[in-house]
């Protein structure tokens, strides 16, 4: 198509700051300059790249361009490290991706923090519900994701990782108020909960599952994980809180609400760009081997 590398770029910039002025101080460019480009970009294309709003979106159209945009970035990157074309000294390669919170405040980090070291990259992390993850992907806003989808987005490729099991808990006083005789469906219609967010629906399935009734029971919602934890950890309400963090939590801070029952398993996956990239695939390899063992995965 005889793309303009300038006019990428400046469309890559546009979506990641979300204004045409912080684009331009991002670039070093005017503002003017970044709308020239943009439109030019347009023009070329025949199609409306971005949505003028507040914060600026990629259209269908552009969110194409945007990925071919950092495709061709990553490219740029894995040649110069490659050919040692820049200095080795200050030269960092940007990759950006999107992680549910909990993996992020779980295994995520020590699992990157390694490579990113030693192949001196940066990430631009993206932190999002296990479900939606995967539309960052789609849109070309990250190279890669940690998902709850199986099926790949197109161009992408999909492995699985494992799973993270959560289990139903409060504090011991919690339990004593609101759960004298055993978490059953007119107690838990009761009692409080926390949601991590409105879009968070681990409590809404043990709900099911533990009532085999549609309960609508008080709700916090409190995002953070860290936040998330202390919530419950407070008595504010139960919450599904990862085998993990039961493990490490204190003894007799938590009692399990169903704790001979299997809890509630979220299967993840890694999914990146089907690029060619040692950078990327650096970090890949990296998630993949530390999440099958910190997940169960195969």
């Amino acid at each position: 198509m005889n793309l303009d590398r300038d006019q990428l770029a400046t469309l890559r910039a546009v979506i990641d700051a979300g204004t045409f002025d912080a684009a331009a101080s991002a670039l070093g460019i005017t503002p003017s300059a970044v709308s020239q480009r943009i439109k030019a970009l347009e023009r070329r294309i025949g199609r409306v790249l971005v949505a003028r709003s507040k914060p600026v979106v990629a259209t269908e159209a552009g969110e194409v361009l945007v990925r071919l945009a950092r495709e061709t970035a990553l490219l740029e990157q894995d040649a110069s490290a490659e050919l040692r074309l820049d200095d080795h000294a200050t030269a960092f390669a940007t990759v950006p991706l999107a992680v549910n919170a909990d993996s992020l405040a779980d295994w995520f980090l020590p699992a990157v923090a390694p490579v990113l070291v030693e192949r001196r990259i940066v990430v631009d992390i993206h932190r999002e519900d296990q479900d939606r993850t995967a539309r960052l992907l789609a849109s070309g806003r990250v190279m890669a994701a940690v998902t709850s989808q199986r099926e790949p987005v197109a161009g992408c490729i999909s492995t699985p990782l494992g799973s993270m099991v959560y289990r139903a808990a409060a504090t011991p006083e919690f339990v004593r108020r609101w759960f004298p005789d055993g978490a059953d469906a007119a107690s838990l219609a009761l009692a409080p909960l926390v949601d991590f967010d409105h879009d968070d629906e681990l409590q809404t399935r043990f709900l099911r599952t533990a009532s085999r009734r549609a309960l609508d029971p008080p709700r916090h919602f409190i995002s953070g994980s860290g936040d998330f934890l202390q919530a419950i950890s407070l008595g504010l309400g139960w919450g599904m809180l990862l085998t993990s963090q039961l493990d490490r939590a204190a003894p007799g801070s938590f009692v399990e609400l169903d704790p001979h029952g299997p809890g509630v398993s979220v299967p993840l996956y890694w999914q990146q760009w089907d690029l060619r990239s040692p950078l990327l695939d650096a970090v890949a390899d990296a998630v993949i081997s530390t999440a099958r063992v910190a997940l169960g995965g195969r």
